[in-house]
């Protein structure tokens, strides 16, 4: 009697006991893609993978005990095939079992031109065939990463009672003020006033403002969603469809604000090591060699602060100490650029590192300005290796302060009438942050370009999909 199986079922059970299995799980049954098949003309070994596991499966067939061998012989890489036959323990190989072949079904014959063979290929190609990439290794581990790191922000939220909020993807507003948005509309000549929603639509960059609503009531909201930007900046970090996640907390400040960034950090790095570790192993192998290491050092640390001020005051004394930056002009009120954000966490306090207080023109309306009148209740994550991780901030409670700054940068307020009322009707101080799911994932995977953590990447002059 044949029993249908899946990889991670046999690898979840084999692994989990390997002696009891011999007894009740001999003959065995499974359906997946070809990924290699060798022979030697008298015994041949199948790779088989089913996508339910990262590893491969060997599928063992012999000239003397299979009448059908050059049909064995002759399947090709990507070639869909069912398979019979009975399981065989191998204590002490590289395989911990494999499938002794007794009978093959072809399902679905691959063509000859696969691009996809048996050779490394480079991730630009592999970007130009995304709908085949999650065949390759690289790719099979990325993707069941970021899945596993989806659920592990749910599920962290969701643990500390945090009520999901769907953000709207259209919207009449774009948060940031940076007005690079995708226009939605159903005109041509761009006469909004006649267009589906009679205004001005747009692809929302960020639900943080809704989330700010929904906080207001739920106490802990946090949105995870698509965002969008029309920033046609064509670099490893920047893509025009992503995903944000945008916790909201009433009745917080930016200290408890950077608590919930530290407890978040550590728990999806925990969680993708443990559901992961396949994946993660071969990414270390493979990518990058110190990728679990450092990603074990930051969840095992004491996330260190700073002030924008102190770190300025660091970066001089770099300079001065003739540490080599592309940009030595370093001054109170300058963005911080990545090398900047690399130095402090790596060379000054060897680990993560929360920097406050930045100037208030740096960052946005909604941040609640400090009493210096200078700088903003802000803070950003930084982390070895990349730089910038999470923004967050404590929102601006008082009507008459954010009125105050909105009016300072002369902000149009027309439409943002029902933010300011969230100061009007009951409303208390707030904390949220901003974190960025592509840029989590490439940090948990090592890998080094955006557009090979999303599916199907958009970015400028780029739709192919």
């Amino acid at each position: 009697m044949f029993e249908f199986v899946t990889a991670r079922e046999l690898y979840d059970l084999i692994l989990g006991d390997l002696h009891a299995q011999k007894d009740h799980l001999e003959y065995v049954e499974m359906e997946g893609w070809v990924r290699t098949n060798r022979n030697n003309g008298s015994i041949g070994f199948i790779e088989l993978n089913d996508g339910t596991y990262f590893r491969n499966v060997q599928i063992v067939y012999t000239k003397e005990e299979t009448q059908n061998f050059d049909e064995y012989a002759s399947l090709n890489t990507g070639d869909a095939i069912n398979i019979m036959g009975s399981l065989k323990i191998t204590e002490g190989g590289k395989q911990p079992f494999e499938i002794v072949a007794s009978s093959l079904k072809l399902l679905a014959k691959c063509a000859e031109d696969y691009p996809l063979q048996k050779k490394r290929h480079s991730f630009e190609f592999l970007r130009e065939i995304a709908h085949l990439r999650p065949k390759a290794n690289t790719f099979a581990a990325v993707f069941r990463v970021r899945s596993a790191l989806a659920m592990a922000i749910h599920e962290f939220f969701q643990n500390q009672g945090f009520v999901y909020v769907h953000g709207p993807i259209i919207t009449s507003n774009d948060a940031e003020g940076a007005g690079e948005t995708f226009t939605v509309t159903t005109r041509t000549d761009g006469d909004y006033e006649k267009d589906f929603f009679a205004k001005k639509a747009s692809l929302t960059v960020s639900a943080q403002l809704h989330a700010e609503a929904y906080a207001q009531a739920f106490r802990d909201v946090y949105t995870f969603g698509p965002t969008f930007r029309a920033e046609k900046s064509n670099t490893v970090r920047h893509a025009a469809e992503f995903w944000m996640i945008e916790p909201e907390m009433a009745f917080a400040d930016l200290e408890d604000d950077m608590l919930l960034i530290e407890d978040m950090v550590k728990y999806c790095i925990d969680y993708v090591l443990e559901n992961c570790e396949e994946e993660m192993n071969f990414l270390n192998t493979m990518i990058d060699k110190e990728l679990i290491a450092r990603l074990q050092k930051v969840s095992g640390s004491e996330f260190a602060k700073m002030t924008y001020t102190e770190a300025i005051e660091k970066l001089k004394e770099a300079v001065a100490n003739k540490h080599p930056f592309e940009n030595s002009d370093i001054f109170w009120g300058m963005d911080l650029n990545s090398e900047h954000e690399k130095y402090l966490c790596e060379q000054v306090v060897n680990g993560p590192l929360f920097i406050i207080d930045y100037p208030k023109e740096l960052k946005s309306f909604y941040m609640k300005l400090n009493p210096d009148n200078k700088t903003v209740a802000a803070c950003d994550l930084l982390v070895p290796h990349i730089g910038e991780l999470v923004g967050g901030s404590q929102r601006e409670e008082n009507y008459d302060k954010l009125v105050a700054r909105m009016n300072e940068l002369h902000m149009n307020q027309k439409g943002l009438e029902w933010y300011l009322d969230l100061r009007r009707f009951g409303g208390v101080k707030s904390a949220g942050f901003g974190l960025g799911f592509e840029r989590m994932v490439m940090y948990l995977t090592g890998m080094q370009n955006i557009r090979d953590v999303i599916p199907f990447p958009r970015t400028v002059k780029n739709c192919l999909f």
